[in-house]
């Protein structure tokens, strides 16, 4: 087993255990899980390929489907000067 997974693996309980914190407590910690998932997506890719790196994409996007969401709308809300949807 590539370091790369064993990295995964210890990131998915750290985010296990953030989510069972309470809300307010959950920001610090889970940002800084989602700053860290591009570097740990990119280093299983170079490890184990692109379509493992694939799915770890997915993995991530499907857990921080929401937090994810609120960046895109905020985005789209700044680019188009505020006439997003």
């Amino acid at each position: 087993m590539g370091l790369s997974i064993l990295l995964a693996v210890a990131w998915v309980c750290a985010a296990t255990v953030v989510a069972l914190l309470p809300m307010r407590l959950q920001y610090g910690p889970g940002g800084a899980l989602m700053l860290a998932a591009p570097a740990l997506i990119v280093f299983i890719g170079y490890q184990h390929g692109a379509l493992l790196g694939l799915v770890a994409l997915a993995a991530f996007v499907s857990m921080f489907r929401k937090p994810l969401a609120y960046f895109w709308r905020k985005w789209r809300w700044c680019e188009t000067g505020g006439a997003a949807r």
